[in-house]
């Protein structure tokens, strides 16, 4: 069978006897597959496979860009709401499963002469408190679980680490 044959038998279906062999038998009785019949199940599953898979988004277009920060808002519910609550007043759900309540965030400034703590936050965020009385060892150590999400980049680590202080700024009380 020519290559117009095989187009045409693909694009009409149009199926005879003499076009298309389902099985034949081999010497052990076993059917085998003619070559006409192989052909078009080929195209078929290519066409079906085709067809479905079309305008479906592959797995690279549902990724961030390489670089890609979260905003501090995000962070902070991803990851401190939790225990600290939406609203940063440490009245999270877990709240009940820690054994020292969790931190007001939104009276850091307050408890630090009117000014945002910057530096404060970013050292307890990176690598846990520097003295236990200052808070619980139930507060994660959040630089490593950055460092890990971020693949060791230390920028996008910084950049993680100021934006969630940003929005802690923010939401600081009068």
């Amino acid at each position: 069978m020519s290559t117009a044959q095989y187009k045409k038998l693909a694009l009409n279906h149009a199926f005879t006897p003499d076009t298309v062999v389902l099985c034949d038998s081999n010497q052990k009785g076993a059917p085998v597959m003619s070559k006409n019949y192989a052909v078009f199940l080929s195209i078929l599953l290519f066409t079906i496979f085709a067809t479905t898979t079309r305008g479906r988004p592959t797995s690279d277009q549902n990724q961030f860009p390489a670089g890609y920060v979260p905003p501090g808002d995000l962070i902070f519910k991803q990851y401190c709401a939790a225990c600290h609550g939406a609203d940063a007043k440490g009245w999270g759900p877990a709240r009940a499963a820690l054994k020292i309540p969790a931190a007001d965030l939104t009276t850091l400034a307050k408890r630090h002469d009117g000014k945002f703590p910057h530096e404060y936050v970013t050292g307890v965020l990176r690598f846990g408190f520097a003295k236990p009385a200052h808070g619980s060892a139930d507060m994660r150590t959040w630089g490593p679980i950055f460092e890990y999400l971020d693949h060791y980049n230390e920028g996008a680590v910084q950049q993680r680490i100021k934006n969630l202080c940003d929005y802690l700024a923010s939401m600081q009380e009068q």
